[in-house]
């Protein structure tokens, strides 16, 4: 399989060919030693515009347990950037189209990252939740949304994630 288009290629559909191929990124990268890109990859992938019965969601599920795997595996010494900043700052920022779901898939990781990553070492923005006055919704919330919203056995997925934290 063939990687995303070059920029400037057009716009790329975000089908299951992108999800995939997003899936696989994320894999080189981690091999590469380059955690933070691998968990953007993983960011895009959960972009993908899918309707949820697709057989590349079958074969490769919804990926919170892969960046939960990464982030418990973290290398010691390669950049991995703060992901709980990143997810809450992605969370709240996203447009485009369907940005609810993906805004929710974004809490989901945020939720999971602090979990799984010492507060101590990575905090959330409280400068921005002081700022914007943000109020992060509760994983009850998250994953009623997800629920509602998400593709086809991904709340449940999600679910059986966080319960094995």
């Amino acid at each position: 399989m063939s990687a995303l288009p070059a920029a400037g290629a057009g716009p790329a559909r975000k089908d299951a060919r992108f999800y995939r191929a997003s899936l696989e990124l994320a894999q080189r990268r981690w091999c590469e030693g380059k955690p933070a890109q691998a968990i953007l990859q993983l960011n895009k992938a959960l972009m993908a515009d899918l309707g949820g019965d697709e057989e590349v969601l079958a074969t490769w599920p919804p990926p919170y347990g892969v960046l939960v795997w990464m982030l418990r595996h973290r290398p010691a010494g390669a950049f991995l950037g703060n992901p709980v900043r990143h997810f809450q700052h992605l969370a709240t920022r996203v447009s485009g189209e369907r940005k609810e779901i993906r805004s929710w898939r974004a809490w989901a990781c945020f939720h999971l990252a602090r979990q799984v990553l010492p507060g101590g070492e990575f905090p959330v923005d409280a400068e921005q939740v002081e700022k914007e006055r943000l109020e992060i919704p509760g994983w009850e919330a998250v994953l009623g949304e997800i629920r509602w919203g998400g593709w086809k056995g991904e709340a449940e997925l999600l679910g059986a994630v966080a319960a094995g934290l």
